[in-house]
């Protein structure tokens, strides 16, 4: 009976840890059109970013939503690792999936000048990033080509486990989030390298970020243990524990970005800001007092 109760217990802290994360990672989605939106402009930022980061997270969607909701899917991920025959994929990661698609093309929008008429960057999306996208395009059309003229178009047996299937484009797709977040973090990491600064680039997403790779990590690990031990339950969710763990590795950087490396500039900049603030604002002052000193003279 307490193994019972340790194991609900075990479940219950699992699903937990998979709410606290997806509030986590999708709130770390609103700092930075929000910043955006409050000073008008996109500079400081890479458009790159933005629209890398887009596609990942829509094949990420892919992802999440076929390992949970497919039926072939979840059949031949059984027969792949029948040690936990249960996808370690959770309904909290096709929400945050599907909340971080919204959230991505609002971002990225925000560098369109007739949409929203803010201040744009001088950047561009890269040649770079733009021939990765196509790459990533085609490769997920090549492996579509190899699965459905298989000899067995798709379907796998427990007698043939490794042959090509359906489940292997899926992960595919998996990979190309992975490789997409190693990438997108990037030219972000290198902007902030060139001009010796964060200012622009919210810290408050990365602080959320980090928090959610911790829990993200945290819940595919708990859920391979009550899969019975088995490391299928990771192996069987690379996606998953990859992005936690890579994450965490990325906005360590921007941390030290933001807090150690450059905060020197930052908090001069921010006082360069204030400062130029309060001079607009006693300017403004100091013109209408001079418009009714006037108007007195007039009316005298």
């Amino acid at each position: 009976m307490a193994s019972a109760d340790t194991l609900l217990f075990a479940r219950a802290v699992s699903r937990l840890l998979g709410w606290i994360y997806t509030f986590s990672w999708s709130f770390s989605f609103y700092p930075q059109p929000i910043l955006n939106f409050r000073r008008r402009s996109t500079t400081g930022t890479t458009p790159s970013f933005a629209f890398i980061n887009t596609l990942g997270f829509v094949s990420y969607f892919a992802y999440t939503y076929c390992m949970y909701f497919s039926p072939l899917i979840r059949e031949q991920y059984a027969i792949r690792n029948p040690a936990a025959p249960e996808p370690t994929v959770r309904i909290n990661d096709v929400v945050f999936a599907s909340h971080a698609v919204i959230l991505s093309v609002l971002t990225w929008s925000m560098y369109l000048k007739r949409l929203w008429g803010f201040t744009q960057t001088s950047q561009r999306v890269g040649r770079f990033i733009w021939a990765f996208a196509i790459g990533c395009i085609l490769g997920v059309l090549i492996v579509t080509f190899i699965v459905s003229s298989s000899p067995n178009h798709g379907a796998i047996t427990a007698r043939d486990p490794g042959a090509w299937a359906w489940i292997d484009l899926i992960y595919g797709v998996s990979f190309l989030k992975v490789i997409i977040t190693i990438v997108k973090y990037c030219p972000q990491i290198y902007t902030n390298y060139t001009l010796k600064s964060t200012t622009g680039w919210s810290i408050e997403q990365i602080l959320a970020d980090v928090l959610g790779g911790f829990l993200s990590v945290a819940q595919v690990c708990l859920d391979s243990l009550l899969a019975g031990g088995s490391w299928e339950g990771v192996t069987g969710n690379p996606a998953k524990f990859a992005l936690g763990n890579i994450t965490i590795v990325f906005d360590a950087v921007f941390l030290m970005q933001h807090y150690w490396w450059y905060r020197h500039n930052r908090l001069s900049e921010t006082a360069a800001e204030t400062s130029k603030d309060t001079e607009e604002a006693e300017g403004t002052e100091g013109e209408r007092r001079k418009l009714l000193d006037e108007r007195e003279e007039v009316m005298q």
